[in-house]
Order: C-alpha cells, then structure tokens, then sequence
C-alpha cells in the first residue's frame, strides 16, 4: 500500500461535465492521454502468471464484532422485507374501510346502510329499465332522488329561502300555481317546485315554453322532472287528474327583462291559463318570489346573436361573460316565497272561460294580487343579501 501510486480524481476539466457520450479530460487523462485502443488478445505463452499470495492468518487484523441494531418501531419504520425484497408501503385495508364507512356516514346520516342501499336499488333499476313514468313523461323517483336532493343545498344554503303561506296550497285534487317570472335563467321555478315537494309533498307539474323541449339534454331533463308543453289540452287534463300545475304567464319577457324594471310584471298573455281554471274549476294559488331578480342582474342583451342562435335573448350580466364560467355562478341573494290565498273559480259557470270579459278579470286580479305582494315583501325585506 505504501509503493501504490495516488491519482487525484476530478482534477481536470469544468465542474458539471460528464452528461455527453464521451468521457471527460480527467477521465482521458487516467488512461495516460490521447485515445486508448482495446488491448490485442495475448497468447498463453504470453500471460504474466503470478501465483496468488496467501494472507498470514497471523497477519490479519482483527475487527469487532459489530453491534446488531433492533428494527426501528412507529410510524417511521422501514417497511419489513420478505424473499429478499422490500415490501411497498401502503395504506391498510382496514384503514380503507373505515374511511368508507365514514364518508358514507357523513353523506346519508346515522342510517347510511338502509339509505346506501335504496341507493344501490335506485341505480340498478335505472341500468335495467325497470323505473315508471306517466303519460307525459314525468319519473317521480328521478325527480325526489336527484332534481329535489340537488335543489336542497341551493335552497337551504345559498338562497337561504323563506316560505310562506304554505296552507293555502291544497293537500289534494287539482290547482293551478300562478308566480311571476324573472332571474335571467328561471331558476325561480326550481326553487317553487322544491318547496312544493318538501312542504306538502306533493310535484308540481310546470308548463314550459316550446324552447325548453328544443334544447338537447334540457329536454329530456325537464320531462322527467315533470316539465309539461305549455298545451291547453294537456294542462286541463292534469287539473282534471288532480295534479298541481304551475305556470309563469311573464314567459321570456319575466326572465329577460333589465334590471332596470326588477319587480315590475310584464304582460300576463291571453289568460290562456286563467280559461283552464274556469273549465276545471280548480282553485288559483298567487305565488311572489322575491330574491330571483338579483342572482343575475341583467344590464345588457345581444339580439343579434340571439337570433343566430334562435334565443330569445343572450345575456350580459355584470359577471358574464367577463369572468367566463365563473360568472354563471347566482349571487347569494335573500329568497321569500309567499303563496297567496286561493282565488275559487268554482262560482263560474262552464261558460265562464269562453268569455273574454270574465277571463280578463280573473286574469288581471291574479296579476294585482302577485304584484302588490311584491311590493309588500320587498318593503319588509332588510337587504337583498341578508
């Protein structure tokens, strides 16, 4: 060891070679410079054959034992090594099971197995078909499962919604909802058939303008929610049939109107809806909704791309589209929903509704008692946020 000779390494070429296909100058230079060729093949005779020295077993030095370390324990240990490989470490499947069970715990309550398994019920009747609708296309059990569970959080959490005058909505047989419009996108008659379901229980069967059934997944969506064509025919047959059928006579002029003009009914049509109640004899129930008109403020309108994409107008709000998907976001604005006292139509005659006087006069007193309730609640309402 003393005569061996001691080359410095690294101690030519720039700190940070070495990542290129050929070898560095400090390396060149331990092979004595230049290129180096392979070695020609020697012959036997040639070999330099050194017997192979024998270490004295006298002369060999003596090492310690080396102490023999326990294994580490906690959570920092190194993971136990089988068949001479390290194990991977992993998540236990006990850890992964509680987890579930937690997290179905959180989602549907103390009673999560009975409410998990309706739910694993519901999917499997879904895949396989084997779910009713009526005539007009209307699920309940999609609607109570996915449309209310969805609008509940809307409802409870962001709008925060306050109702009242929930006795006036009969708990059977036929009646007619009557609300005004308004809210850029009628989330409006989401929030109306939410709270008709979670009060009495009973669906509220909308009748919806010809573009909601032109509009693709929209369609399909708003007939298994309960969504009717806005068809004389179909809407005294569902009267008749004791159904609760809501109607919003503003149409697109309640939910595309400015801001400007919030609050303030646009035309009620021909009282279309006024001539089904006459001939049904069903009782009308004045629905107001405050806090709609804020959730998209509506300051402008571009009618030319409305009309190239067949709309009945195209938004702008103070948020959309200059914050792009996040203005579609509502505001949180303070909801009241009140329904008003049933209007009885069983003290006209069947003629009653072939009449433009008296179906006028219905009309046009459904439509002072929704607006005079408007201005009630918004006199009473603190902010529009709180």
């Amino acid at each position: 060891m003393d005569d061996a000779d001691i080359i410095p390494i690294g101690t030519h070429g720039a700190a940070g070679r070495g990542t290129g296909r050929n070898p560095s100058k400090a390396a060149r230079d331990l092979l004595g410079g230049g290129r180096r060729r392979p070695p020609a093949p020697r012959s036997p005779e040639d070999a330099d054959v050194r017997p192979l020295k024998v270490p004295d077993p006298e002369e060999v030095p003596v090492v310690p034992d080396a102490p023999i370390l326990a294994a580490p324990e906690g959570p920092g240990a190194a993971p136990e090594t089988t068949g001479g490989g390290s194990k991977r470490p992993g998540i236990p499947l006990t850890e992964i099971v509680e987890a579930l069970t937690h997290a179905a715990m959180e989602v549907f309550g103390d009673d999560w197995e009975r409410k998990l398994a309706h739910f694993i019920a519901f999917l499997r009747r879904r895949i396989t078909g084997e779910f009713e609708v009526d005539d007009y296309g209307f699920d309940p059990e999609l609607t109570e499962r996915l449309l209310m569970t969805a609008a509940r959080p809307l409802a409870e959490k962001w709008f925060r919604v306050e109702v009242r005058g929930v006795e006036n909505i009969p708990k059977t047989g036929g009646a007619l909802i009557v609300s005004n419009h308004s809210g850029t996108v009628p989330v409006d008659a989401l929030m109306t058939m939410f709270q008709v379901h979670e009060r009495t229980g009973r669906h509220l069967r909308p009748l919806g303008a010809d573009l909601v059934f032109r509009l693709p997944f929209v369609s399909t969506v708003a007939r298994r929610g309960g969504v009717t064509l806005a068809c004389q025919e179909d809407a005294e047959r569902m009267l008749n049939g004791g159904e609760l059928v809501g109607v919003w006579p503003e149409g697109f002029k309640g939910i595309g109107k400015p801001f400007s003009e919030r609050y303030k009914l646009q035309r009620f049509g021909r009282g279309g809806f006024v001539g089904a109640a006459l001939r049904t004899s069903v009782p009308i129930i004045p629905v107001s909704v405050v806090g709609a008109e804020e959730i998209y403020p509506l300051v402008g309108n571009v009618p030319a791309l409305a009309r190239l994409l067949g709309l009945p107008y195209v938004p702008i709000t103070p948020f959309f589209p200059l914050l792009g998907p996040l203005g579609l976001v509502p505001l949180p604005s303070k909801w009241i929903i009140e329904f008003g006292e049933p209007i009885h139509t069983e003290a006209y005659d069947a003629s009653a509704a072939e009449d433009p006087l008296t179906v006028f006069e219905v009309t046009d007193r459904v439509r002072e008692t929704i607006q005079q309730t408007l201005y009630q609640l918004l006199m009473r309402r603190r902010s529009i946020f709180g």
